[in-house]
């Protein structure tokens, strides 16, 4: 059982018999207290989508449910739903488009290193990679001699994602984020 200090985004939790995936983690530390953290995690029912805030001292034991995960890729999307196929056996997942609102601005057709998370044989959530290439659809125009460590500028990408990178990258360049802080790492090995 791992303290709440350890739980990440994307978690199964089991709270009261029932099952959660954990969406957001806030931590706090409140001025004035002898003892650590508080964490405030915002989850959501795998069988119902019911949505709980919970907060947690850093030291609270939780348990987690039993969950497995499986490779896909993106497959199609139909009106809010959104299908990814199993890499090894075909099997097709629906996930809501409100369940993976905040995940489809790193989807594109080619995303690799996608997992479906799976709770009593359900896909309740989607876990990505931990940086994606995505293309760039709109930036300013690249500035001659601008170097890698020079100021930045707004890019949006392909999935709608706006991000900040260095003068010299353009439209239409292939770049890598990092997920977790949605910021630039470096332009993408050409395929």
């Amino acid at each position: 059982m791992p303290k709440a200090s350890e739980i990440k985004k994307n978690t199964a939790v089991e709270i009261n018999g029932e099952t959660y995936v954990v969406r957001e983690i806030e931590r706090s530390v409140p001025q004035g207290r002898s003892g650590g953290s508080i964490y405030r995690m915002r989850m959501y029912n795998v069988v119902t989508n019911n949505k709980i805030d919970e907060a947690f001292k850093d030291s609270d034991m939780l348990s987690l449910a039993d969950l497995f995960r499986r490779s896909v890729t993106f497959s199609y999307s139909d009106g809010d739903e959104y299908v990814f196929m199993d890499s090894e056996d075909y099997t097709a997942y629906s996930l809501s488009k409100e369940s993976i609102a905040d995940e489809l601005l790193f989807i594109s057709e080619d995303t690799q290193g996608l997992q479906v998370i799976m709770v009593n044989d359900a896909p309740v959530a989607l876990d990505l990679p931990s940086t994606v290439e995505l293309v760039i659809v709109e930036t300013d125009p690249s500035l001659k001699g601008g170097s890698a460590t020079a100021r930045t500028k707004p890019a949006v990408l392909s999935t709608g994602l706006t991000v900040q990178v260095p003068e010299h990258i353009s439209t239409g360049e292939r770049i890598k984020i990092n997920v977790e802080d949605r910021k630039f790492t470096g332009r993408a090995e050409a395929k």
